[in-house]
């Protein structure tokens, strides 16, 4: 049975840091990255990470505040954010496809969702 689990979220201040992990199990990912989903909003695509080499993307609203790594010993991927934004207050989903398909990932096509973990930013 395929798993992915989220921890890190939490309560923080603007301009604070959080790093949110997620532990994946049940078998190999080609592509795993991260999205979010705030109240009455779309879910949005923040970044991603190929399990076989060093390749990452982010969005552009993310792009040089927030950084997607992995540890393929233990088979978990982190999203470290910086300066963080009220307005970024939102749900964080890890995600997964088990292909190297990366522009359906960005689509929010996946094979796996994790359960979602709450980052609140107050101003």
């Amino acid at each position: 049975q395929v798993q992915l689990v989220e921890s890190g979220g939490g309560l923080v201040q603007a301009g604070d840091s959080l790093r949110l992990s997620c532990a994946g199990f049940g078998r190999p990912f080609s592509v795993r990255g991260w999205f979010r989903q705030a109240p009455g909003r779309e879910r949005e695509f923040l970044a991603f990470i190929y399990w076989g080499s060093p390749t990452t993307q982010y969005a552009s609203s993310v792009k040089g505040r927030f950084t997607i790594s992995k540890n393929n010993g233990n088979n978990t991927i982190y999203l470290q954010m910086n300066d963080l934004k009220p307005e970024e207050t939102a749900v964080y989903y890890c995600a997964a496809r088990a292909d190297y398909k990366s522009d359906a990932f960005l689509r929010g096509e996946v094979d796996d969702w994790g359960q979602g973990t709450q980052v609140t930013v107050s101003s």
